[in-house]
């Protein structure tokens, strides 16, 4: 049976319907800051990073590291952007 490969047609078109498609995680965190601010994130996102002395660069590597919270952080993200005109 042969093995077909990946139709890159396809994978753009799963691609274009992925919100996040484009999107890196320090885009979407600097957007989620302004928008909401650490304090807020803490409260919609209960994660240490948001709490203790945040920072882009410190919340940046605890995200990359933790894959639960970076997934949290992408929901969070995605919903603010549906919610908007």
């Amino acid at each position: 049976m042969p093995t077909l490969a990946p139709n890159s047609e396809n994978t753009h078109h799963s691609q274009s319907k992925n919100p996040l498609h484009g999107i890196t995680l320090e885009t979407l965190l600097i957007e989620l800051h302004a928008q909401y601010g650490w304090e807020r994130l803490a409260r919609k996102v209960d994660i240490n990073c948001f709490k203790q002395d945040p920072s882009i660069k410190s919340c940046l590597k605890f995200l990359r590291k933790t894959p639960w919270a970076r997934e949290k952080v992408e929901t969070l993200y995605v919903q603010y952007k549906q919610a908007r005109p």
